[in-house]
C-alpha cells in the first residue's frame, strides 16, 4: 500500500461546530476519491461518531485525514487523537450496547462495522487514537462473530 502526500488535513475537534466541519470534510474528500453515496454516508457516520467520542470522552483533540492507495483502489484513512483519560476496558467499549454516557452505545462498535479497517490504541491516563480506513468501491467489511 502506498499513501498519497501523507497527512492531507488536520482538523481540530474542540466544539460541536468542529464536528460539523469534520463531517463536511470527510464527505467532500470521499466524494473526490470516487466513493459512492452509500460508502460516503457510512464513512461520514463513522467519522461523526468517532469525532463526538474524541470531544465528549477525550476532552477534544484532532482528526487527521490521509489519502491512501492499495493497488488501483483509493481510500481514506482517518485518525482521531485525544489526550483524554483513555479507555480502561477496550473489549467492553467495543461491545454492542455499551455506553459510558447518555449515548446509544453504537460509537466504537458501530463505527468499526462501517469501515474496512479499524485500529484503536488507548492507554488509560494517556489518551486514545482511533484509525479507520475505507476503500472506494470495495464491498463492505464482513460481519464479525461476537
Amino acid at each position: 500500500m502506498r499513501t498519497g502526500a501523507g497527512v492531507e488535513a488536520r482538523l481540530p475537534i474542540r466544539s460541536d461546530m468542529d464536528l460539523v466541519w469534520v463531517r463536511q470534510h470527510v464527505r467532500q474528500a470521499a466524494a473526490q476519491l470516487g466513493f459512492g453515496l452509500v460508502a460516503q454516508t457510512k464513512l461520514v457516520t463513522a467519522a461523526s461518531e468517532l469525532a463526538r467520542n474524541t470531544l465528549v470522552h477525550g476532552g477534544g483533540g484532532h482528526m487527521e485525514v490521509e489519502h491512501v492507495v492499495q493497488g488501483s483502489v483509493d481510500g481514506l484513512r482517518l485518525t482521531f487523537v485525544d489526550e483524554g483519560p483513555g479507555i480502561p476496558d477496550l473489549k467492553l467499549a467495543l461491545s454492542d450496547g455499551y455506553t459510558s454516557g447518555d449515548g446509544l452505545g453504537m460509537g466504537l462498535g458501530g463505527s468499526r462495522r462501517l469501515v474496512h479497517e479499524f485500529v484503536v490504541d488507548s492507554t488509560p491516563g494517556a489518551g486514545t487514537s482511533v484509525r479507520v480506513t475505507s476503500w472506494a468501491g470495495l464491498p463492505p467489511r464482513p460481519r464479525e462473530e461476537v
